[in-house]
Parts: structure tokens; sequence; C-alpha cells
């Protein structure tokens, strides 16, 4: 599995309802550690681990600043409420940070971009939903920090009847660049096609707002995203929007970390493991309702 987004999305909104109005994206929005936390339960500040602090790279050391890359459009894992970057993900980012000593500056940008920007120094790190690939293990070190599957949504009732297992004909949104459009759609239309019946019709959104707001407006039948996401995106639209199916492929996401920082990935390793035994790792999900893609270790290239 790859966001679930594989290979080397504007301001988001947080009522999904509305996200078909579009966004507009900053390009670099700044945060302590600590500043940038959900509406419902920001997890408590972790205390600082000299050691830890000690395994950064000097520029960081001397800066205390930990430059982190991000695509500010995937709720409720990182998103903009105004133009403060919020979500799962920054929640724990931001836990880390402080485990780590430092302060976190955030750049909202292309999801696309990310790795590119950590292979390049733009970031000293990235996280955003990757999930961890062979494929991206060669180019940078990922730190397992979660697991998450694939989930079907449609309108609510189902009312084009759509079988997850059997989508061939239906028209399907998805967000451009995640495992579900690369892969698992792609996949599932060959097995239409080789089965003599029409191919799924997949509707690319670059955002995953669009996406979501594609099935609400009934424009498509279904979509698919990330397990978190899928959960995300009903609450947020009350009554319009139903879980299809079971969650399957579950698979990790992991903080992208340089290639050569061997010890800066192993210390945010051994920060989200001194966090999980302080309770700081659990609470950073709870937040967002996301305790059930918790994790019991976290390995760097696992």
């Amino acid at each position: 599995m790859v966001h679930r987004r594989p290979s080397l999305l504007s301001c988001g909104v947080l009522a999904v309802t509305a996200l078909a109005l579009g966004a507009c994206g900053s390009d670099s929005l700044s945060g302590s550690s600590g500043s940038s936390g959900s509406s419902s339960s920001a997890p408590a500040t972790a205390s600082a681990d000299s050691a830890l602090h000690d395994a950064l790279p000097q520029s960081v050391q001397d800066s205390g600043v930990l430059r982190v890359g991000t695509n500010a459009e995937y709720a409720p894992n990182e998103f903009l409420e105004g133009s403060e970057i919020k979500g799962m993900d920054i929640d724990v980012m931001n836990a880390v940070a402080a485990k780590l000593g430092v302060e976190v500056e955030y750049s909202n940008a292309s999801f696309d971009t990310l790795i590119i920007g950590v292979t390049s120094n733009r970031y000293d790190a990235a996280i955003s939903s990757f999930t961890i690939t062979d494929e991206r293990k060669q180019q940078v070190n990922m730190v397992q920090y979660f697991n998450a599957g694939t989930q079907w949504v449609t309108a609510e009732g189902n009312p084009a009847g759509v079988d997850p297992d059997d989508a061939c004909g239906k028209k399907v949104s998805v967000q451009a660049g995640t495992t579900q459009s690369e892969e698992d759609l792609p996949a599932r239309q060959q097995a239409c096609t080789d089965a003599g019946k029409p191919a799924i019709d997949v509707q690319v959104f670059d955002s995953q707002e669009d996406a979501t707001a594609a099935v609400v407006s009934g424009r498509v039948d279904a979509m698919l995203a990330d397990s978190p996401v899928a959960a995300y995106a009903v609450q947020q639209t009350g009554d319009a929007l139903e879980l299809a199916g079971d969650i399957y492929d579950a698979a990790p996401y992991g903080i992208v970390v340089p290639k050569e920082q061997t010890a800066t990935a192993d210390a945010i390793s051994q920060a989200l493991t001194q966090l999980a035994e302080e309770g700081g790792y659990e609470a950073a999900l709870a937040g967002w309702g996301a305790q059930d893609g918790a994790v019991d270790s976290f390995p760097v290239n696992p």
C-alpha cells in the first residue's frame, strides 16, 4: 500500500460538505511543537530528552527548529483550519518535536514534492500519511508510527448499489497520487474488463476534499480513501455519506527522514517509544478518534 499516497494536494476546510468550493494553500506555515492540535484535545507537551536532542543534525540543534513538510489536504490526518495546520499527524509530530526539544516549522506543499523536499534538504522531515514502501525506503528513511487501511464510502443508503467487491461500471472518485488511484482501482478496472464487464469510471481529483465532495454532490457513486480519512468524511457530513464494506490492505504510515540522517530517524523512533510509554502517543491519536490505528513499535524502515 502506498497516502496512502504512493510515488515519489489550498486551504482545506473542516466541513466536508463545503469542500466543493475549492481551496487555496499557503506555502509555509509555522507553529511550535505544542501549538497545532485538534479542537477536541491536543496531547500534552512531552518533556524533552537531551540525548535525543543531541542526535539531531547540528543545524537543527542550533536553530531549535525542525523543518517539516506536509500536504494539508487530508483531514483528519493533516488539514488547514484557517491559516493553521492541524490533524492527527500534526499532533504526533508536535509531540515528537517536544520530546526532541525543538519546535516545528511546517511547510504546506504538494504531496508529490515532499520526498524530494526531504532529499534536497528543503525539509528536515516530512509527515503526510506516507505509506511505507520498499521504493520509498530506497530514497529515504521511514519511521513507522501508524497503521491504516483502505475504506469505500458511498452516499447515505448507497443509492447506486455499489458493491466494493464488484464496482464495475460505477463512477468512483479518488485523490491523485494515492495507493487507491495508482494501484487499487487500476487493478479493479483490469479485473472488470478481463471479465467482460464495463470498467470502473475513475474520477481523479487533486485533493481529497474534492474527491469527497463529488460523492456528496452525486457526481460519483463512491470513493476510496485511507480508513481514517473515510471515517472522518462520514462523520463531518452527518447523514450525507456512509462507509461501505470492510477496511482492507492495512499498512503502516512512516515519518520521512533523509537517508543519510540515520541518527535522526533513530531519535524519532525513540521519541515515539517514550511517548507511547508516557501516554502522549495515544493522546495524539485519541484527539481524532484514531486509536485503532495505533502501533506497538516504531521501527525505522520496517
